[in-house]
């Protein structure tokens, strides 16, 4: 990748990054606060937030895992 257009796209990947970090750690604090989940057991929510880490691990949890308070 040229210098020039790394840096075009650097103000849009740097929001990106910031909401995906501060998502993951939402999730994974949400996770180990809490033992009731809709589904699965609290390993299974760990890996699937840890490995799905690209928005789609945390966006699972909150959708099919997170029991409602």
């Amino acid at each position: 990748m040229n210098p020039v257009e790394l840096q075009e796209i650097l103000p849009f990947l740097i929001p990106v990054a910031i909401a995906e970090i501060v998502l993951l750690v939402v999730t994974l604090r949400h996770i180990l606060t809490h033992t009731t989940y809709k589904r699965g057991n609290r390993v299974l929510w760990l890996v699937i937030a840890i490995v799905g880490m690209q928005f789609w691990g945390p966006i699972a949890y909150f959708l099919l895992g997170k029991e409602d308070a």
